[in-house]
């Protein structure tokens, strides 16, 4: 569904992306984890065409990201890290909005696909309270409910548990588990665990490199020694060899 080639950024002279090549097949839920700074969020922008590339190609479900955006943005929705919310809309003022911008048609089909969204994520009781007035933890579930608006194949979602407490970070990497069953997930994480819960195949960013890319059993379970996800993540991204 998704082809990576090359893909690179400049921020002017600091190369922050450094031509990176991977593929998103149908039905994943990748992880892509590194520290802060690694790239991450530089390559989830690309990948929704919301930052242009210096160099490289991607294509979604083939086409061409950048040589037809509207097209390709029509497969993808998007959480970034920061939700994109209008706080003084209720919960179902604000999935109106974004059904209206993403061209849901007629006011029936709007309707159920909102309440049948609503009760994926575990709004349905919420939907008539201001979102300003909800807690953290249903403002990630209302950016995550934008971002199916429009039923797209790939769910894109860029540290969706930041800022959360305990529980809600597990309640939402349960939802992330169910919408897996659905849709091409692509988790972006600096924590470990999240990756580790959620992903059935990790990508490592290190200063804008891939310098891994396989299952979990794959990288704990190099050369048949069993070494722990904190151990590869420590050894790569210290630039030494496993």
């Amino acid at each position: 569904m998704i082809e990576v080639k090359e893909l690179t950024k400049y921020y002017g002279e600091h190369l922050a992306v450094d031509h990176i090549n991977f593929s998103v097949g149908e039905g994943e839920v990748v992880g892509f984890l590194g520290p802060n700074g690694a790239g991450k969020s530089t390559t989830m922008n690309m990948l929704t065409g919301y930052l242009s590339a210096s160099a490289g190609q991607i294509r979604i479900n083939g086409v061409d990201l950048f040589e037809s955006p509207l097209e390709a943005k029509r497969n993808i929705g998007y959480l970034p890290e920061l939700p994109p919310l209008y706080t003084d809309m209720t919960v179902n003022e604000y999935l109106q909005f974004m059904c209206r911008l993403k061209k849901v048609q007629g006011k029936r089909k709007r309707e159920e696909h909102i309440a049948d969204i609503c009760e994926q994520v575990k709004l349905a009781d919420v939907r008539g309270r201001l979102i300003k007035h909800l807690s953290k933890g249903f403002w990630q579930r209302v950016g995550i409910a934008q971002a199916m608006i429009g039923d797209p194949p790939i769910l894109i979602l860029d540290e969706p548990t930041v800022g959360l407490d305990p529980n809600q970070i597990l309640e939402i990497r349960s939802l992330i588990k169910n919408l897996g069953k659905k849709h091409t997930v692509i988790l972006s994480s600096h924590i470990l665990q999240e990756i580790q819960a959620v992903c059935g195949r990790i990508l490592i960013l290190c200063e804008g490199r891939l310098v891994a890319d396989d299952t979990k059993e794959n990288l704990t379970g190099q050369d048949g020694q069993e070494r722990s996800l904190e151990e590869i993540f420590f050894r790569l991204t210290v630039g030494r060899e496993l």
